[in-house]
């Protein structure tokens, strides 16, 4: 099988593609496939640390305002149909699957207008506005809630697949993973803002660590690549030196080993960061960035603390000080987290990719 895999910008959009893409070469090993992104996109990084085959078009997102700037964004898209038309001629997909973000756009028209069999993931509860622009093109709609089926019902052309969730992210034991990050017995959280840092989770951090609060605790953090140095002088205007229990890191390559040796994640609401809070069964405080399209980050939270899988706190009321009380407050209540981490695995759906993969196959008739 021959696959295009599409998916931009940000991790939320590139690991469901990478997984996917893993998936299938899994399975079917004589397998091609290639990833088509943007050189200004994270998956410049990602996806070659992959060995995956990766093409770029040159396409940005819109502004979410109005902007003199989303003229040269739709004219780019206009360009990049006929730079992916380009690719696809050449690589000759039996299908094209996107993920979600700008890149995939023009990828999938382009795959459309060539009659190539598509399919479009949805991470979120709420639709984006890629998907709501393609929905009534592709062939196949995939979703990763049930409940997204209500914002596309023009569409019937969809599928519940669940969101792709690494398989390495099963596979680290808690023992292990304790022993790669040099960790003691007290209990450890996990602190991230997503793959671009969120500002309110590291004030946050800044405040926890600066005021020494995190003594009955252990904290792996990243704050975002662009964001560490600032972090850092933050904390270090107050501290001279990181205490040994606490991790800061810009950014968190090997996330199944920080999964795995956490009892607790303090996190923003990214759909593959839900999935993958329900897939390992791991209670988290969950911060819904109120910056995104839709508010969709507050129902992909509220998707999680309405089932009693995790603590919903807002952008606007987090500190360090009501952060780390809510913690403690949780760390020290095994059967609580308990609960919460058998209630998150309820909402798991643990074979995505290969319900993506089955429903590719049925579109190209093998």
């Amino acid at each position: 099988m021959r696959v295009i895999v599409s998916g931009g910008g940000t991790g939320g959009h590139i690991n469901p593609a990478i997984a996917i893409a893993k998936y299938i070469k899994e399975v079917e090993p004589e397998s091609e496939i290639l990833y088509v992104g943007t050189e200004h996109g994270l998956e410049k990084k990602l996806v070659p640390a992959q060995n995956i085959d990766i093409a770029y078009i040159d396409v940005y997102g819109f502004k979410r305002k109005l902007s003199p700037m989303n003229i040269y964004v739709a004219v780019k898209a206009f360009l990049g149909i006929a730079e992916s038309k380009k690719i696809i001629k050449e690589f000759k997909p039996d299908v094209v699957i996107g993920t979600g973000g700008y890149v995939c756009g023009p990828l999938l028209q382009a795959a459309v207008k060539l009659k190539i069999p598509t399919i479009i993931h949805e991470q979120n509860v709420i639709p984006g506005l890629t998907v709501k622009m393609l929905a009534d093109k592709v062939d196949v709609v995939a979703t990763s809630f049930d409940t997204t089926k209500s914002y596309l019902k023009k569409h019937k052309k969809i599928v519940l697949t669940g969101n792709p969730v690494r398989a390495d992210l099963l596979k680290v034991t808690r023992f292990e993973a304790r022993i790669k990050f040099n960790l003691d017995e007290k209990p450890t959280v996990l602190i991230m803002g997503g793959s671009l840092g969120a500002k309110s989770i590291n004030n946050a951090l800044v405040e926890i660590v600066s005021k020494g609060m995190a003594e009955d605790y252990n904290i792996i953090a990243s704050t975002g690549e662009k964001n560490y140095e600032e972090v850092m002088a933050e904390i270090r205007k107050n501290i001279d030196e990181i205490p040994a229990n606490i991790t800061i890191a810009p950014y968190i390559y090997n996330t199944d080993v920080a999964f795995a040796a956490a009892d607790l994640i303090v996190c923003r609401t990214g759909a593959v960061t839900v999935s993958e809070l329900a897939a390992t069964g791991k209670p988290s405080v969950v911060v819904p960035s109120p910056y995104v399209a839709h508010n969709h980050q507050e129902y992909n939270a509220r998707y999680l603390s309405d089932r009693g899988a995790a603590v919903l706190m807002h952008d606007d009321e987090l500190t360090g000080i009501k952060l780390n009380a809510e913690i403690l407050a949780l760390v020290n209540n095994k059967e609580l987290l308990s609960n919460m981490s058998k209630n998150a695995k309820t909402v798991a759906i643990y074979d995505s990719t290969d319900k993506i993969y089955q429903t590719a196959k049925k579109l190209i008739g093998d």
